[in-house]
């Protein structure tokens, strides 16, 4: 039997904030809250208890989407590991727009209930054994479950043990029906594998890298509605064509841009617009984003990446809208919330008054009107004092708040109640004379700093006769015309770097000297940042960016930090084509480095780390893709690349942008068999094996005579570089004074990083390609600096800079003149 450990008789806000309405003062929820904190501290949980913590209240339940976080397969011993599940969980959802900038829309509960057994059941990565948890949460109705499995759902029980604690704990917290349609649950499953489902009820995994970007993909689903975009519905096999008719998804089409403009339908309004995941917006085009919805063609989606195709990503433009209008609508209640002074008659010297919702960076627009006639100078004013306007009986006033995101751009969205709430009244009987206490009754939350840029907003008691005085300070210094303002924009002041205070004080106009409140934040203007650390290059090219080269991969770390308490995001963008999420690599301990390979990495019928056609992330099949299948043909990654970094703190601060450079070239370095080192006086003949020179300094010439290769890596030869009918010839950071002349090698040529002096010549050299996919290439001549003339002739193919520029101070002929 579940047994209640500590039900909250109130809602208990997060830190300081005040849900309007309840009655209770900041004062009343910082005491709820520090009793709570020391019932916790005091009680050990054991298998049955049920626990509800709160872990972020900006409202009452009835208007806020509320998300109830369960975790399944945590031992009483493993509660701290939950706890810290849910805040990487949280915290990666909150970068992710539009949670980002719709976060106080969302009341955030979490439910502590241990778990006999630690982990899941018939996890294929996990023993693939039955266990006692107290969801039942399964990779499979019957163990063992299939190497690829990876939905994680309700085992037998599971559901009517959900149901149970949402009825008999959680309802009754929030206040409204465990079925209310506002409620999203979110299971966090104990195990280390990949995997997840959507719904009202959805699941993830609290181990897994990715994690937290499957809770958000499974929220694309339940909250905004939202499709796979996977070309195939069961791992590793396509999904075959779509049939001959357009689908209902709202990001799926088999319209083409002309079409789709014409009919004014889907997402004709953001086509050709650059995607917030990636590429360029398109339709059904020839250069347009081929399959989705379980199929592998015959179907468009917007964008070539999105949330919905390959977690890590952005939700797109597309997406994001739906998103959004469901977030603001409450889901299915259709409807923004919006509190009000009670709608019908009012008097001619009363005050009305709305209270809109708020997300974080930018306010919504509030407009009053009198019999139709705009009110002037209101300053978005969430306040109308009549007594100032000379109304008379039987004058109507209209309030309209709106929110303008720029997410948004369907006028049916726009317009609608989801983002459009009027109020009205008749002006004629006055309302009743109320005393009220000087309260705040609302404030942006108070437990972690505000966002540089975000918008602090205070609510207050409203009396009908006077609007309640609020004046802002900013590290002690009072602020000036603000108008007596609800909001405060940081994003349009000049702030201090590192910490701030911001203050906000309220007082009554009809008694200065009086009762009073106050709210203070800390404001966080240190940005985060994500210093990287990258696998050892063939050599770092000269310039003010970092540039590396490297044979077939690299490596990347990111340890995202900040000065401020909390998890902090990473995420990198390859080649301007979508911020990615940084989570270490799938299937990977925490601490493992993102691998880039010139065609990813397979793992579970998925690749990752790709640098070649089609992006970041693919469905392994589409690796084989030819000329004529959707994206194809798909070609390796080799080449130069530009990656760009940065961290987003637990405040929505996004940090400033790092960036480096690698190319990527075919081949490998071969084993040594002679190594030579420190300085070497008189020449150096290599007639066998493969000999490396490494730190040396050659006083003389270096011959490689037939069927010899060398590798040369940070040394200096004085007196030029001679190979005739060699096997390798490898040169990495090395300054060559005189004249070099590589010809006839029979297997590979690589000069990369090099500074010669005396002129380059390559003839008759045989490149053997290092990838059949990719195909035949010539010698490799990449970011070298080459005084005098270089000559190429009788080469297998004309030589390739893999598009890291020489500099070259001569002239080119022959097949060097692309360089």
């Amino acid at each position: 039997m579940l047994k209640r450990m500590s039900l909250l008789k109130s809602v208990v806000l997060s830190t300081a904030l005040l849900i309007s309405g309840t009655g209770l003062t900041v004062t009343d929820v910082k005491a709820q809250q520090q009793n709570l904190q020391q019932t916790n501290a005091a009680t050990e949980l054991k298998v049955g208890d049920v626990k509800v913590v709160p872990l972020q209240v900006t409202g009452s339940a009835k208007d806020r989407l509320n998300l109830i976080i369960f975790g399944d397969g945590y031992t009483a011993e493993e509660m701290d590991k939950f706890q810290q599940d849910v805040e990487r969980n949280l915290n990666v959802q909150w970068s992710v727009e539009p949670f980002r900038s719709y976060r106080y829309y969302f009341n955030i509960y979490m439910i502590q209930t241990p778990s006999k057994d630690s982990g899941i059941s018939c996890d294929p990565d996990d023993g693939n054994i039955r266990r006692d948890t107290v969801f039942n949460l399964q990779y499979a109705a019957k163990c063992p479950a299939d190497k690829l499995a990876r939905g994680v759902t309700y085992g037998t029980g599971g559901d009517k043990a959900r149901t149970d604690i949402l009825t008999n704990y959680v309802a009754p917290e929030l206040g409204i029906s465990a079925n209310a349609q506002n409620i999203q649950t979110l299971n966090i499953a104990n195990t280390f594998t990949y995997g997840g489902i959507g719904g009202v009820h959805a699941t993830t995994t609290g181990g897994s890298p990715q994690g937290p970007l499957v809770s958000l993909h499974e929220l694309g689903h339940s909250l905004g509605n939202l499709n796979d975009e996977y070309a195939y519905y069961d791992r590793g096999v396509p999904g075959g064509p779509h049939p001959e008719r357009e689908p209902s998804s709202a990001h799926h089409t088999r319209f083409t841009s002309k079409e789709m403009t014409e009919k004014q339908t889907k997402w004709w309004r953001w086509l050709g617009e650059e995607s917030e995941s990636g590429g360029i917006i398109r339709a059904a085009d020839p250069d347009g984003h081929e399959s989705g919805v379980y199929y592998s063609s015959n179907v468009w989606r917007p964008s070539e990446h999105s949330m919905m195709r390959h977690t890590g990503f952005y939700f797109d433009q597309v997406g994001r809208e739906q998103m959004t209008q469901r977030i603001t609508g409450m889901r299915n209640a259709n409807a923004m919330p919006l509190a009000s002074t009670k709608v019908g008659e009012v008097g001619a010297k009363d005050v009305v008054w709305v209270e809109t919702m708020h997300p974080r960076f930018q306010a919504l627009e509030v407009t009053w009107q009198i019999n139709g006639k705009e009110v002037t100078d209101t300053n978005n004013s969430r306040h109308l004092k009549l007594a100032e306007l000379n109304v008379k009986d039987g004058d109507k006033i209209k309030v309209t708040v709106k929110d303008k995101t720029e997410f948004v751009r369907d006028p049916n969205y726009l317009n609608g109640p989801r983002m459009t709430q009027t109020r009205e009244w008749t002006v004629g009987q006055p309302l009743p004379k109320t005393e009220v206490n000087v309260k705040f009754t609302n404030t942006s939350i108070t437990d972690h700093p505000l966002a540089n840029n975000e918008i602090a907003f205070v609510e207050t008691t409203n009396p009908n006769d006077r609007v309640l005085n609020v004046t802002w300070e900013l590290n002690g210094k009072k602020i000036e015309g603000t108008n007596n303002s609800r909001l405060y924009n940081l994003g349009k002041f000049d702030l201090p770097k590192g910490a701030s205070q911001l203050k906000a004080t309220l007082t009554d106009p009809s008694n200065p000297n009086g009762p009073s409140d106050t709210v203070q934040w800390t404001v966080d203007n240190g940005m985060p940042t994500a210093p990287r650390t990258l696998s050892k290059p063939l050599v770092k090219l000269d310039g003010k960016i970092e540039h590396n080269v490297y044979f077939n991969e690299f490596d990347m770390l990111l340890n995202p930090k900040d000065d401020q308490k909390g998890f902090v995001v990473g995420e990198f963008r390859l080649d301007h084509d979508g911020w990615f999420n940084y989570f270490g690599f799938p299937e990977k301990p925490d601490g493992t480095p993102f691998k880039f390979t010139h065609s990813g990495t397979d793992i579970k019928a998925l690749t990752y780390g790709n640098l070649g056609t089609g992006g970041l992330s693919k469905a392994t099949f589409e690796q084989s893709y030819k000329a004529g299948d959707p994206g194809g043909p798909f070609v390796p990654g080799f080449g130069t690349h530009t990656v760009e970094h940065r961290a987003i703190d637990a405040t929505g601060n996004i940090g400033n942008v790092e960036l480096f450079k690698a190319t990527v070239l075919p081949g490998e370095m071969p084993d040594c068999t002679t190594t030579v080192t420190g300085s070497q006086n008189g020449g150096l003949v290599i007639s066998k094996g493969v000999t490396c020179l490494k730190d040396a300094v050659v006083r003389g010439g270096v011959t490689v005579k037939n069927g010899a290769s060398l590798v040369i890596s940070n040394s200096t030869i004085n007196g030029g570089l001679m190979a005739d009918k060699a096997n390798v010839i490898q040169v990495f950071g090395t300054t060559v004074n005189g004249k070099s002349q590589i010809a006839g090698t029979s297997n590979n040529v690589t000069l990369a990083g090099n500074q010669f002096n005396g002129g380059l010549t390559l003839a008759d050299n045989n490149q053997v390609s290092a990838n059949k996919q990719f195909g035949e290439y010539g010698p490799i001549v990449s970011g070298n600096t080459i005084t005098g003339k270089v000559e190429c002739e009788g080469n297998s193919s004309k030589a390739n800079d893999f598009g890291a520029a020489n500099n070259i101070k001569g002239s080119l002929t022959g097949q060097c003149k692309g360089l």
